[in-house]
């Protein structure tokens, strides 16, 4: 950060506690393996690599006025998903103490990636999985053909990736876009997994949508969450 963090023992408690609060919104994937394994005891699916086109019950749709995401688009989440927006306004309310700087670079991070900004988090707990669909968004301006290039910036943001391979997909509304598979490796766990996400670029600017994961076999265990938001995708 290159910034020495100055003031009172309880003012450094509280900023930790508020670093702690934005990074359980964006980096819920981490959780340790206890929560994993009590998670998956609580019914988690049994889709694999082979078997992810596994049917998936729709549980509601995120994307339209209303809903808990409002989007550029629309997709059906899969039952007991829990979708959420995420609020992009800097901790601190803009006091410009250093603790609220530390907080504000922070969520800078954790909020973008390349050229887009987190919009919209669907969580799979409650479905017994651990992980998250994430949705990011672009500016506007952006043509179809841009679309792989701006899926590669968002990949190339994460940092750690390898072994990307692209493909055009297409909804079942027709709405066409890229898609990538790639794999992830950590620095601070060693640990290298899968994640995919698809770009679709609409009027009002390109969305990706994410699948990370604690690990590869929860990430093979969410696909048929993903698929149905790929396949059920389509404009407001």
């Amino acid at each position: 950060m290159g910034r020495a963090v100055r003031g009172t023992a309880s003012a450094q408690v509280a900023l930790l506690a508020q670093v702690a609060l934005l990074v359980g919104v964006l980096a819920g994937c981490s959780e340790d393996s206890t929560e994993k394994s009590s998670a998956s005891a609580g019914g988690s699916a049994t889709a694999s690599a082979e078997g992810s086109e596994a049917a998936v019950e729709s549980g509601g749709s995120v994307g339209a006025a209303g809903s808990a995401c409002e989007l550029p688009v629309t997709f059906d989440t899969a039952e007991k998903w829990q979708p959420e927006g995420i609020e992009t306004e800097a901790p601190g309310g803009g006091s410009g103490s250093d603790e609220d700087d530390l907080a504000a670079e922070l969520a800078e991070g954790l909020l973008h990636q390349g050229p887009f900004t987190a919009a919209c988090e669907i969580d799979a707990k409650p479905a017994g999985n651990i992980g998250f669909i994430r949705v990011w968004t672009g500016e506007a301006g952006a043509k179809e053909g841009d679309a792989e290039a701006l899926l590669k910036e968002f990949v190339a943001a994460e940092g750690g990736t390898s072994k990307a391979k692209y493909s055009a997909f297409s909804s079942d509304s027709d709405v066409s876009g890229t898609e990538v598979e790639y794999l992830y490796t950590s620095e601070a766990l060693d640990e290298t997994k899968k994640e995919r996400a698809f770009i679709a670029v609409t009027p009002d600017g390109p969305v990706v949508v994410h699948l990370g994961g604690l690990d590869t076999q929860e990430h093979e265990e969410m696909l048929p969450a993903y698929e149905l938001a790929r396949r059920t995708l389509r404009m407001p």
